[in-house]
């Protein structure tokens, strides 16, 4: 099929009162309070919408990097010891009333790529629509624009955009209401734990050893490692003390076979979760298989979409599901993502690699979950902070101003900018 036209966005998307696909845990978890209503005009109208790409250096404490590393260092991976800058990209709208809302689309290297479907046919698509504040109403104009979108790829650098998009008008409509982000979702606990996600170390067991002890002398209880060697993960095993919970993230090094033999040699230390042990991260086979390992599996945030996480549910793949709100379609994507798990009896710990307005909407959607679940966080240190939750200790309270709560600053914002479009 060629698609040469997008179509218009409606002018007004209303939600269908009956067979809404938000139904979840979200709604579920405390009694809905209806938004707030303009008299004469229940309808907020996106009057422009801005996209912003910028970079903040950050300190990881990693040994020196040669040249020789640096030039054959995989950077296309977020948590390689060579980086030293991660880059955010922000979608700001501002609605008919004045009322800013925030968004954050994955991510890192891709950027550019999802910066250009922003200023372009997703951004485009949004600019001048209106939606009902209210869950349904924003599923019902998600629909729509990915009813008109969809010939460009329901998942990738367009799923992107769209997950900063309803994040962003999720803040409107919580702004709208004139309650929290999280109250608004149902959430009732305005704080919740946090889990460090340290960066790669190289597999050194020392670097490893001595960046866990850091995490945990400074409050941290759950730590996650990024490293793919026993000596590794043992040395942070061995440098965590009793009541400590230890996840090991891999990134898809193996084949399903390797992967049975690589973390079953694991089985004795203990992890709260291997993450996405199998290459292709799609093997829903495969990763099923690692389930027999008596080792918990969690895999997500690279799934091709909710139709991505159906697949895994289906297959009996998973332990814990780690959808990521800027990539999975924002909080509708988590909606449903949530309800899957629920259905299926699968846990569910967002992933979260980010330090934009994506980390305070997890933290938004984690506090209507179970009191287990946990925020992840990068466990960097920051020269220039964006905002106040870029770097939280090991518990989180949540902004209780109406919305997201996200607050940028606006000279640190202006200093690392590297692309801004404004739509409007």
């Amino acid at each position: 099929m060629m698609t040469d036209h997008l179509g218009d966005p409606p002018r007004r998307a209303r939600a269908q009162r009956t067979g809404s696909p938000v139904i979840s845990r979200l709604s579920q978890s405390a009694a809905y309070v209806p938004p707030t209503r303009r008299i004469g005009n229940p309808f907020v109208k996106i009057a422009a919408i801005e996209v912003i790409r910028l970079s903040l250096a950050f300190d990881a404490g990693r040994r020196p990097v040669t040249g020789a590393e640096q030039a054959a260092a995989d950077t296309y991976n977020a948590a390689d010891r060579t980086l030293r800058r991660m880059e955010s990209l922000l979608v700001r709208l501002t609605d008919d009333a004045g009322r800013v809302g925030w968004g954050e689309a994955f991510g890192h290297l891709i950027n550019p790529v999802t910066y250009a479907a922003l200023e372009g046919p997703v951004g485009r698509w949004f600019k001048g629509a209106e939606f009902e504040p209210t869950r349904q109403g924003i599923a019902a104009l998600r629909d729509a624009a990915d009813r008109a979108l969809h010939a460009f790829g329901r998942t990738g650098p367009v799923l992107y955009a769209l997950s900063a998009i309803d994040t962003a008008l999720h803040d409107l409509a919580a702004q709208a209401a004139g309650l929290p982000l999280y109250r608004w979702l149902g959430g009732r606990r305005d704080e919740i734990d946090v889990y460090a996600s340290l960066v790669s170390y190289d597999n050194a067991p020392d670097e490893v050893a001595r960046h866990v002890r850091r995490a945990w002398d400074e409050g941290f209880r759950r730590i996650k490692l990024h490293e793919t060697q026993r000596a590794a993960i043992a040395a942070a095993r061995d440098a965590l003390p009793a009541g400590g919970e230890l996840m090991v993230d891999v990134n898809c090094p193996w084949t399903a076979n390797e992967a049975l033999g690589r973390v079953s040699e694991l089985a004795d230390l203990r992890l709260g979760w291997i993450e996405e042990p199998v290459w292709p991260c799609d093997d829903t086979h495969g990763i099923a298989r690692v389930r027999g390992t008596g080792v918990p599996v969690a895999a997500g945030e690279n799934a091709s979409g909710v139709a991505g996480f159906r697949d895994l549910f289906e297959h009996g793949a998973l332990d814990v599901a780690q959808p990521s709100i800027a990539k999975i379609g924002g909080p509708t994507g988590m909606a449903e993502v949530i309800a899957l798990a629920a259905h299926h009896d699968v846990r569910v710990v967002p992933h979260c690699f980010y330090y934009g307005a994506g980390l305070l909407a997890t933290a938004h959607v984690v506090a209507t979950l179970p009191d287990d679940v946990a925020l992840e966080i990068p466990y960097l240190d920051w020269p220039e902070r964006l905002h106040d939750a870029q770097r939280p200790g090991a518990r989180l309270r949540l902004p209780d101003t109406p919305g997201l709560g996200f607050a940028p600053d606006a000279a640190v914002l202006a200093r690392n900018t590297i692309a801004r479009a404004t739509l409007a």
